[in-house]
């Protein structure tokens, strides 16, 4: 029997926290319950096992970024936005670095997918940052990527002490984002 008044929401939130702490790779269904105070067959009420925990969790984490970015956009164009964009997220890969990872490799189940409508609403938010540099739209996709890829790989290899040596990670980190805007400025 589940906990008195343990929701999926509380699971997913828990499972969350949990991942920030261990790493995304450590998170099992027999921790969940253990931080939640239930035994592990309890969850299966609230999520259909580890897959669908996993698949919940990267929804969350990206209706979090898509919060995230829409806040710190809103009302910036052009370098101010890109810069505040970059910021917004690597503030939250940093802060969360466990969360986040589950969005990596998360498979879409459909047109009403929940994680679809969180993804779609990000990418959205990115776009109109780079609408602002005049790319087009048959050159969106390649430009999202590479937004995507260069802040995911800068973010995680900080959140993960890759930045090991002298030099500071908050110059590097501002250094990116002018030359990411300078190469914005003269695409195609």
């Amino acid at each position: 029997m589940p906990r008195a008044g343990l929701s999926g929401g509380e699971v997913v939130a828990a499972a969350a926290g949990l991942a920030d702490e261990i790493g995304y790779a450590g998170l099992t269904m027999g921790l969940l319950a253990e931080r939640l105070g239930v035994r592990t067959p309890s969850l299966y009420k609230h999520v259909g096992g580890l897959d669908d925990l996993q698949h919940k969790l990267a929804t969350l984490t990206m209706t979090e970024v898509g919060d995230v970015i829409r806040d710190a956009v809103q009302g910036r164009a052009g370098a101010d936005a890109l810069a505040a964009l970059l910021h917004a997220i690597r503030g939250y890969v940093t802060q969360h670095p466990g969360r986040y990872t589950a969005t990596t490799g998360a498979v879409l189940m459909g047109s009403d997918d929940p994680l679809l409508a969180a993804t779609t609403r990000v990418l959205a938010t990115i776009a109109a940052v780079l609408r602002g540099y005049g790319i087009a739209e048959d050159e969106m996709d390649h430009a999202i990527r590479t937004i995507r890829c260069t802040i995911h790989g800068f973010a995680m290899l900080e959140a993960s002490g890759g930045f090991q040596w002298s030099n500071d990670p908050d110059e590097s980190f501002e250094w990116m984002i002018r030359f990411i805007d300078r190469g914005l400025r003269v695409s195609p």
